[in-house]
């Protein structure tokens, strides 16, 4: 019998461990903001949420662990003031760019 090909285990990928520092969380989210996807948005907070720990962001943002948690889930349709809320407790800010507008 000959030795069939070894099965590649793949881990999943976690942004989280590789934001490190405020260039890293703020590239990544220039990044994710860039591609005018919200769900990718609340994902992004909720990566860089669990690199800064859950619960020391949930705390300067005023709401409960579990209460971050239900925001940040993907399809969730949180309320505005929350994402802003949620991104100045992680050190970010949002911000706005004219768009090129073809002539």
């Amino acid at each position: 019998m000959s030795k069939g090909k070894s099965k590649v285990k793949l881990v999943p990928f976690d942004a989280a461990k590789y934001l490190t520092d405020d260039e890293a969380i703020a590239e990544y989210m220039n990044a994710v903001l860039e591609a005018e996807d919200l769900d990718l948005l609340l994902l992004a907070l909720g990566d860089v949420a669990r690199a800064r720990g859950m619960s020391l962001v949930a705390k300067e943002a005023g709401l409960g662990r579990e209460s971050l948690y239900k925001a940040l889930a993907p399809g969730a349709k949180p309320r505005f003031d929350t994402v802003v809320r949620v991104a100045r407790a992680l050190g970010v800010r949002l911000a706005a760019h004219p768009v090129k507008r073809a002539s």
